[in-house]
This record gives structure tokens, sequence and C-alpha cells, in this order.
């Protein structure tokens, strides 16, 4: 009787203000495997919902929950997406197979500018109000060559200064060290979120680093087919690891002494 091996689990976390529509077309481009996008508190579906670190990475483990014993999983966030993801596989590197993370390798910690600008413009969410602040983005993603397809509406920015102010208290590269998994680190030629790569990459048992050419922070909905090619190496990275996995658990199985007399 012959296995079928399903395919892998590919759950993706979307970024600030955006929601599941931020990864379409990414079934088209993925088609070996399964798809299971997310939207996080006060996102998409998930509107209206106040924004927790904890709901955060609790919505991310129930969609890896639905995961099949035998199916390899790669978790891929961009950025806030990007930074819950490193969060979640540093409490659970058990759970994942490869791990993609994309334009989120600036270390809070390392940047108080950086920090400053985002917390910031958090604190002026309030004062010029989410639909004119989101003109205004919109304007700018347009230039980076988003589409009005790509453009999420201003529902996000709701919760936008309690994920940031959470990104800010949370987020270190120091996360990625416990995981052996394979780890890509995806960002865009001019993103001004890979500024920390190189350490990033340093805290990586199995690092690999792809920078694309062009790209700014928003290089999902501007370069799908090339953040899609980089996915599909971290699939291909995630069903070796898992088979690997697989091959030494069955091999100390087979070497544990059966206990008892006959």
């Amino acid at each position: 009787m012959t296995t079928v091996t399903p395919r892998p689990l590919l759950v993706l976390v979307p970024g600030t203000r955006f929601d599941t529509r931020q990864w379409r077309d990414y079934d088209t481009l993925l088609p070996d495997a399964q798809l299971h996008p997310i939207d996080l508190p006060g996102h998409g579906s998930r509107a209206g919902q106040p924004w927790t670190w904890t709901a955060a990475l609790d919505i991310i483990g129930a969609a890896i929950d639905t995961a099949t014993p035998d199916q390899a999983v790669v978790l891929a966030g961009h950025s806030l997406g990007g930074y819950l993801a490193a969060a979640y596989a540093h409490d659970h590197a058990h759970q994942l197979d490869a791990l993609a993370l994309i334009g989120a390798t600036a270390d809070p910690s390392r940047h108080p500018r950086l920090t400053g600008l985002y917390t910031g413009f958090a604190r002026l969410l309030p004062l010029i109000g989410a639909d004119r602040m989101a003109g205004v983005a919109n304007h700018t993603m347009r230039r980076l060559g988003a589409t009005d397809d790509d453009i999420p509406d201003a529902t996000g920015y709701a919760v936008t200064p309690q994920a940031w102010a959470d990104i800010v208290t949370h987020a270190r590269a120091a996360h990625l060290s416990p995981l052996r998994c394979p780890v890509h680190l995806i960002a865009g030629q001019h993103d001004q979120m890979r500024l920390d790569l190189a350490t990033y990459l340093q805290h990586c048992h199995d690092g690999r680093v792809t920078v694309i050419p062009g790209a700014s922070h928003l290089a999902p909905v501007t370069h799908r087919d090339q953040v899609a090619a980089v996915l599909r190496r971290a699939l291909y990275d995630a069903e070796r690891f898992a088979a690997a996995s697989s091959a030494v658990t069955t091999a100390q199985t087979a070497r544990t002494p059966l206990t008892g007399s006959v």
C-alpha cells in the first residue's frame, strides 16, 4: 500500500494593516503547499477584536495545530507578522520544520531611533485619524508598486499602537537561537527592516538570506514571484528536515530496549 505524503502546511502571517488578502495569488504560485493565511486581532475577519500579544500568538498556534502528524510545517510572516512568527518559533521550535521571516530583521533593542520612529507614528494615529493616515500611507504604497487590490483599508490602524509597542518590547534576534530547523531571512533591497540581517543570521543554526533586488518593505505584494520562490525553497527544506527528524526518531525508538519480562 502506497503512503501519500501530505502537502506541507504553510501558515502565513500578514504585516501591519494587512489581512489574509495580502497573500492573494500565493495559492497559485505555491500549488504544492497547503496554505493557511491568518488574520491577526483587529485585522480582516478579526476587525474590532482587541490586540494582545498573547491573542496574536494563540491565533498562530491554532493554525499550526491544524497540521496532521505526518505533515511538514512552515511558518512565514511579514513585518509585524514576521516578528510574531519569530516569537512563536522561539517558544515552539519543536512544532516547525522551517521558518521564513520577510521584512522582519531589524532588532528594536539595537535601534532606538528606528524604534522611536515607529512608536512616534503610533502616537500620531489618534491625532491624525486612521482614515487620513491610511490615505498618506496608501499614496506611498502605490509609489512603491502596490496596486489598489493590494492596499488594505484603515481598519488595522485601530490596534497598530499596541501591536508595535509589543514588538518593541518583545522582538529580538535571539528568538531564533533555539531553532534547529531551516530559517529563511527575506528582505527587499530597499527595506528599512533589514538592518540586522547579519545579526539574525548569526542566531540561526541553519539560516539562509535572500535580498530581493529592487524590492522595498512591501515585497510580498510587489514582488510575489520572488517571494514565492523563496517560500518554495523553504517548503522543500521543511520536507527534508521533517524526513530527517522522523528518521532520527525511528532510529532512537528502534534502539530503545524493551522492559519487563516475557
